[in-house]
C-alpha cells in the first residue's frame, strides 16, 4: 500500500485528506508542522507528500527545500488555497501544485500520476 504524508497547519485539511485518501486505498500519515514532517519522513519514508505552503514556523518552500537536500527522491504535491504560488519559482522544485479545493479528484488524480511515474 502507498504511503502519503500530509503536512498542513490546518486539522479540518489533514482529516479530510486522510479520510478521502484512505477511501481511495492509500496508508496515510499526518503532520501539522514542518517540524514534525521531517520527525516522521526520518521514520519512514512516504511514497508522496502533500504539503501546505502557508504554515507557521518554517513554511512549505523552505520545508520543501531541506527535504530536497536530505530525500530528493520524495516526490511533493504543493497544495495552497493561493494561486499566485504558481508564478514562484520556488515553488518549481516541487512535482506537482494542487489549488486547495474541498473537492479532492484533482489531488487524487495528481497523487495517481505522480505515483504511476515512480513506479
Amino acid at each position: 500500500m502507498k504511503k502519503i504524508l500530509v503536512v498542513d497547519d490546518e486539522e479540518n485539511i489533514r482529516l479530510l485528506y486522510k479520510e478521502e485518501l484512505e477511501d481511495a486505498g492509500y496508508q496515510v500519515a499526518l503532520a501539522g508542522t514542518a517540524e514534525e514532517a521531517l520527525e516522521k519522513i526520518r521514520k519512514q519514508i512516504p511514497d508522496v507528500i502533500t504539503l501546505d505552503i502557508k504554515m507557521p514556523g518554517m513554511d512549505g518552500i523552505e520545508f520543501m527545500g531541506k527535504l530536497k537536500e536530505e530525500n530528493k527522491n520524495i516526490p511533493v504535491i504543493l497544495c495552497s488555497a493561493f494561486g499566485q504560488y504558481k508564478q514562484d519559482f520556488r515553488v518549481w522544485a516541487s512535482d506537482a501544485y494542487v489549488v486547495k479545493s474541498a473537492d479532492l479528484r484533482e489531488l487524487k488524480l495528481t497523487i495517481k500520476k505522480i505515483l504511476a511515474q515512480g513506479s
